[in-house]
């Protein structure tokens, strides 16, 4: 089941979509609650690798490997997603997913823009920084939305899927999918 969600939410990187709106945050969190140790950032990874290659030799629009600067920050921005995830295990309540999903975007929108900036898109100055990020504001609200939904389908299928009743212990995933 676990593998199953990853491939579809990988699969969907495919389908039409609005800007920013992706999975791969969501798995981020998906992976850093439910697997130990550097398998954990392997999953948004190669899900991301693999679409951007494979969007990138199709030709699809928005996907690909357009800048490497860039698209470094952008595996950082995703893959810090991770450690909010183990941060979701620790922690009680209901809301537990949804602030991870926040903080996720936060940090993806920080890092990634950064990356924007550090690769010479806007002029190397304080000026050019804010412009970078007062230009990516409204695609933050697309990460959001997307991060929220992805990250509420992921989690909840794996509850409504009976796996794991709460989130109080990483690793639920049985040892033969290990």
């Amino acid at each position: 089941m676990f593998y199953l969600l990853i491939a579809i939410a990988a699969a969907s990187r495919f389908l039409p979509h609005p800007p920013n709106v992706a999975c791969v945050t969501a798995l981020g969190l998906f992976a850093g609650c439910y697997l130990s140790g550097p398998r954990a950032y392997l999953v948004p990874f190669a899900v991301l690798a693999g679409s951007d290659l494979l969007g990138h030799s199709l030709g699809i629009p928005g996907m690909g490997l357009y800048s490497p600067l860039a698209m470094g920050f952008v595996y950082a921005g995703t893959l810090a997603a991770v450690p909010v995830g183990r941060w979701i295990a620790k922690r009680q309540g209901k809301l537990r997913v949804v602030g991870g999903a926040l903080l996720a975007s936060c940090l993806f929108f920080l890092v990634s823009n950064l990356g924007v900036w550090a690769a010479g898109w806007y002029p190397m100055t304080l000026a050019g920084l804010a412009a970078c990020f007062t230009n990516a504001i409204p695609f933050f609200g697309y990460s959001v939305v997307g991060d929220l939904c992805f990250s509420m389908l992921l989690f909840g299928a794996w509850e409504w899927a009976g796996v794991k009743s709460s989130f109080q212990k990483p690793v639920p995933v049985p040892a033969r999918l290990r």
